[in-house]
């Protein structure tokens, strides 16, 4: 059986937690709960008749106090860049995040994950600077821990990025 490696990076409180305890227990809770160094879960995935054991670590959220360890990003096979939509200054974070990662790890395949896409009226998110970077190849995808939209797309769209490598 082929097992990959995947990290969850962001800002803090956009989700992450939420997305992986969807993904993999199929729950969401109101409940916000800090991330402490890294949350390590597995899930199988059938991929075009391969089976691919996910190793999801889920990272603690950057903030202005805490920085990313960037040795939890050694052995990744690709990563999801998370972004609360209804936060302006995750996507900034999620830039610099991204170009970090990218030089510590080399170019994996990843997903910029625009969560709380259930919060539409909230949103701060500039869709035509979403589009610029899909117009320079990235991979956008809207999601919400809260009600699933798109969570199973994300690990699925990132698990078959890296079985075409």
């Amino acid at each position: 059986m082929l097992q990959k490696k995947i990290c969850m990076v962001g800002a803090f409180a956009t989700g992450k937690t939420s997305l992986v305890s969807r993904f993999v227990y199929s729950i969401f809770s109101e409940k916000y709960l800090t991330t402490v160094g890294v949350k390590i879960d597995k899930k199988l995935l059938n991929i075009q008749g391969r089976d691919l054991n996910l190793i999801i670590w889920d990272l603690y959220g950057e903030d202005d106090f805490q920085k990313l360890r960037l040795s939890y990003l050694r052995g990744s096979s690709g990563y999801l860049v998370v972004v609360d939509g209804t936060r302006n200054q995750t996507l900034e974070k999620a830039l610099d995040l991204q170009q970090r990662v990218e030089a510590t790890i080399g170019k994996k395949p990843f997903i910029l994950v625009l969560n709380k896409s259930d919060l539409q009226d909230e949103w701060e998110i500039d869709r035509d600077e979403v589009s610029s970077l899909t117009q320079k190849g990235w991979t956008a995808i809207e999601t919400s821990a809260k009600n699933g939209l798109g969570v199973e797309d994300i690990f699925q769209t990132l698990a078959q990025k890296m079985l075409e490598e």
